[in-house]
Parts: structure tokens; sequence; C-alpha cells
């Protein structure tokens, strides 16, 4: 399992994915879920994975390998529309390819991807792709997408987010979506890939990692859930009908 959360704001973009992947409990490994594909000044697009390991990564390595050949590829689209389009038929691909293997009997080979990022003289875009290759596209009204397991961290975002949150706050709201999963679903864990684009600079971020016991993670942690602990005790008294 995996969650990854991608946001499209006024002020720019944010992503975060988590790296954990596992198949079962003996058998867990560290994997980047966050790939970026930029030419500085020109265009930055961001991918971010879920599902498949295998499927997934074999995308990600066809889009590269194809950066250097003729013809469309990410460094040329001419828009992020066109590189989700893109990127869903490479998907398609590679499912096609390994569904003709003996070896992928009963096994599920789907993936889905958030794609988002910005090219020069075009505003930034946020796109989801569903295991079937098509996409939807984030809008004011609902401008973030989660892939993997997403229930868990929904409501701080549904609560707290909006088209106008700004970068640094929206950010702080997706590290507590992340605390969320994390304590409620053990499939989900640290190292948490970071990035954030301010929108119009069409430069390529950093990005950084947030480890497992990072202290301003564990101060956000900390002061969530006494935060939470504490409204539930201001919240007015029970009525009489509501009476246990």
């Amino acid at each position: 399992m995996t969650y990854c959360v991608a946001l499209n704001l006024a002020d720019g973009l944010v992503f975060v994915s988590d790296s954990r992947t596992n198949a079962g409990v003996d058998h867990i490994a560290t994997f980047r879920k966050l790939h970026v594909f930029a030419v500085p000044g020109e265009r930055l697009i961001v991918l971010q994975t879920a599902g498949n390991l295998a499927t997934s990564q074999a995308v990600i390595n066809l889009l590269r390998t194809r950066l250097s050949h003729d013809g469309v590829h990410l460094n040329n689209v001419v828009n992020l529309y066109n590189a989700t389009t893109l990127v869903g038929d490479t998907m398609r691909e590679v499912m096609a390819r390994d569904a003709n293997s003996p070896m992928a009997a009963g096994v599920d080979l789907s993936c889905s991807f958030l794609v988002g990022g910005q090219i020069a003289g075009q505003e930034p875009e946020l796109y989801n792709i569903y295991p079937l290759g098509n996409c939807i596209s984030a809008t004011d009204d609902t401008p973030y997408f989660q892939i993997g397991e997403s229930k868990y961290g929904k409501p701080i975002l549904d609560r707290a987010l909006n088209y106008h949150t700004d970068l640094d706050k929206a950010l702080r709201c997706a590290l507590v979506s992340f605390d969320s999963t994390i304590r409620s679903n053990l499939s989900v864990g640290f190292p948490l890939d970071v990035l954030v684009y301010k929108a119009g600079s069409l430069q390529v971020p950093a990005g950084f990692r947030v480890l497992e016991n990072d202290p301003y993670f564990e101060g956000v942690r900390e002061q969530w859930s006494v935060g939470l602990s504490q409204l539930l005790d201001q919240l007015p008294p029970l009525p009489p009908e509501y009476s246990v």
C-alpha cells in the first residue's frame, strides 16, 4: 500500500508521497514514489505513483528512456494534459505487455498516477490517472488528489484546505494528513518525499525527505494529538436526549 497527496493551489503545487511498499508483514521495503521531469525555466512535471510497483517503475523507466528519443516525450509535450495522456498511454502499454506473460496470471498489474506541474505560458495543473488510463483534473472546488490509502487522511484535507490556502499551511495540512494515515495503517510509512513548487517560478525545487523521528514532524504529531483532545473536552455537554 502507499499514500500520495498532491495539491494544486493558487500559490503553487504541493506533493507528498510515502515510500513504503510491502508484500506481507515480513517483506517491507522503501522505494521512491515521487518522480520529477523538468527543464529549468521551461517546465516542471511531477509524477506520483501507487499500485503495482513493477508496473509503475516500468512506466517511469520508459518515460525517462524516451526523453532522448525522437517523437513526443515529457520534455516536449505542449501541455500538461498531453503529458498526462502520455503517462496513461505508457501505463496501458506496460500493462498490456506484462499481461501476456504466463507469470502474470492472477496478479493485479494495475497502478495509478498523479501528474502535476507547469509549462511556460500556462497555468499549473494537476491530474489523477486511474488504473484504466483515463484521467480527471483538479479544479478550484476540488484542488487536491490522493492515491493509495486515502481514507484516513482525507477528512483533514476536506476540512482545512481550499484553493486559496497558502503553501505553508497547505504543507502542514498535508503532513497532518500523513500522520493520520500512518497512525491508522502500517502499510504507509517513512520516509516521506516532499516537493513544494511556487506557481510561475518554472524552477525545479530541491524537495526534501521527512525521516522517521524527524523533530518537526514529531512536534506536529504531538501538537495535533493534544489539540484534538483539548477540542473534544471543549465541546458542549451532551443534551438530555443524548445522555448515556
